[in-house]
Formats: structure tokens, C-alpha cells, sequence
């Protein structure tokens, strides 16, 4: 096949783009999420609990939610409309961690759940962690080295 062949070819096959509704689909829904997340939070706040509590207590309760869709295969659902609206929220990092898991609990306890737990999220956290010791370190030595 000639260059020209499969460029028509791909040309053919491929739909046209459609970047802007993508953009605003996962803006709307990656919002409704945060706003969610706000809403629990302001609730706890109202139950009287100090602000500490509520925040950790919304990052729990969104991480439940997470997993909770995850396991319903909700997640993917709302994941296919919102595209990287689903993914930057905590609820996210609850699906990338839990869908793997999920996926292989067949495998057993251990070689199953446990270890593909991470598949996903195990690179984010080891890149992450790195990354924050290093911009620490680096903060260190600017502030009371020098």
C-alpha cells in the first residue's frame, strides 16, 4: 500500500474531531465533581466538625464514591462523556486504583487484588513522591543552606 493509499485510508476511517465539545463535556463534568466535593464538604462543615476533619473526611467520602462507581462500572460511564474531567478529581485516582484491582480479584487475594492495584497508580506515586522529595530538597537548600 502507497503512502497516498493509506493516508486516504485513514482519512476515511477517522472521525472528525470534535475537541471543543470534548473540552466542555469534561469541563462540565470534571466541575460537577469539585462541586460535589464542595458540597460534602460544607455539609460535614455544617454537622460542626472542624475544618480539618471535613477535608479529610470529603477526601475519604469521594475516594468511597470512586471505588463505589468503579465497582458498579459506573465510572467508565461517566468516564466515556467527562474524558480527563474524570480524571483529575481524587475520584479518578480512587478508579485507577480500584479498577485494576477489581478486575483481577479472580486472580486471588494477593497476586490478584493486592498487585494489580498498583499497575496504574503505582508509577504516579513512586514519580510523584520523587518528585516531592526532590522539590524539597531543592527548597531546602535554597531557603537554609544559602
Amino acid at each position: 500500500m502507497t503512502k497516498e493509499k493509506y493516508a486516504a485510508l485513514v482519512k476515511k476511517r477517522s472521525r472528525d474531531s470534535r475537541s471543543f465539545i470534548d473540552c466542555a463535556k469534561a469541563f462540565v463534568i470534571g466541575g460537577a465533581i469539585c462541586a460535589i466535593g464542595q458540597g460534602i464538604l460544607e455539609l460535614y462543615g455544617f454537622a460542626g466538625l472542624s475544618e480539618d476533619t471535613a477535608k479529610t473526611l470529603t477526601s475519604v467520602t469521594l475516594i468511597l464514591i470512586g471505588v463505589l462507581l468503579t465497582a458498579l462500572h459506573l465510572y467508565e460511564r461517566l468516564a466515556k462523556h467527562g474524558g480527563a474531567g474524570t480524571l483529575v478529581p481524587i475520584t479518578g485516582f480512587a478508579n485507577a486504583m480500584s479498577s485494576p484491582a477489581i478486575e483481577f480479584k479472580t486472580e486471588g487475594l494477593i497476586t490478584g487484588l493486592a498487585a494489580k492495584m498498583f499497575v496504574i497508580a503505582g508509577p504516579v506515586l513512586v514519580y510523584g513522591t520523587t518528585a516531592a522529595m526532590l522539590y524539597g530538597l531543592i527548597y531546602w537548600i535554597a531557603v537554609y543552606v544559602m
